[in-house]
């Protein structure tokens, strides 16, 4: 089973092409078009798709290949922080107020929660701060085994600041406590905030590159997954974020 996370930078119909000599079961981007309101070709590749977003040419899409299905998971909720007495909203949140999640089931077998963190109405918890609130809801349903988690998180340790208590550190700690681990780290080795790979280069400036697109995987799948960041050599002309792929030996 081989899942690739991909943030194409826009355009997805364009670069399908590109995207498929990956060869993978399911394709997870970010920051591609809604295929409901784009043409027919990329209708016809998108197939049995999800997809969310903020508009119709900025969101999140899961798109299964070779025959493998992909189902919507019902997570909703809400969280409270405890000991809090007074009303205001931001001590409360529900899921539908955190930017983007889309967490889905392949086959009725793996789990996923797939990612592209926003900054878009979220003035302190922006960015990875949306994956701390969204940890706070839905921290059970992450603990099960077969379970992914991966995507654009625009996060990094090297951004973590003294006095913010939802660094990108603290996400990770959270993600390990509740079986899982990223890839990346667990293959190379590398601490957080010391890769060597980068996933991005802003304004595709190979000297300014950052490793912030992640794939973590439950506990139970460590020994049977690998890890490719690709290259920027072949994918600089088509999106500022390299492709990352997450092989598991397992048969579905």
């Amino acid at each position: 089973m081989k899942i690739v996370t991909w943030n194409c930078n826009g355009a997805l119909r364009k670069k399908t092409q590109e995207l498929d000599t990956l060869d993978a079961d399911v394709y997870v981007v970010q920051e591609c078009e809604d295929p409901a309101q784009s043409t027919d070709a990329f209708r016809d590749w998108a197939g049995s798709y999800l997809w969310v977003g903020t508009s119709k040419n900025k969101g999140l899409g899961v798109f299964p290949k070779k025959g493998n299905t992909v189902k919507l998971a019902d997570w909703f909720g809400a969280f409270k922080q405890p000991g809090v007495i007074n009303s205001n909203s931001s001590t409360n949140w529900s899921t539908a107020d955190l930017k983007l999640f889309l967490p889905f089931t392949l086959n009725e077998d793996f789990q996923f929660l797939s990612v592209w963190t926003k900054a878009e109405g979220a003035d302190v918890f922006s960015y990875i701060g949306q994956l701390w609130k969204y940890l706070q809801i839905h921290r059970d349903q992450l603990r099960r085994e077969r379970t992914i988690l991966l995507g654009d998180l625009n996060s990094n340790s090297i951004w973590d600041k003294p006095d913010r208590w939802w660094n990108h550190s603290d996400v990770v700690e959270e993600l390990t406590a509740i079986g899982l681990q990223s890839m990346y780290h667990r293959q190379t080795g590398e601490a957080q905030g010391q890769e060597s790979q980068p996933t991005f280069f802003l304004h595709r400036n190979v000297e300014k590159a950052y490793h912030i697109d992640y794939v973590f995987v439950s506990d139970d799948l460590l020994d049977q997954a690998r890890l490719e960041v690709g290259d920027p050599s072949n994918w600089l002309n088509s999106s500022d974020h390299m492709p990352v792929s997450i092989t598991i030996s397992y048969e579905l």
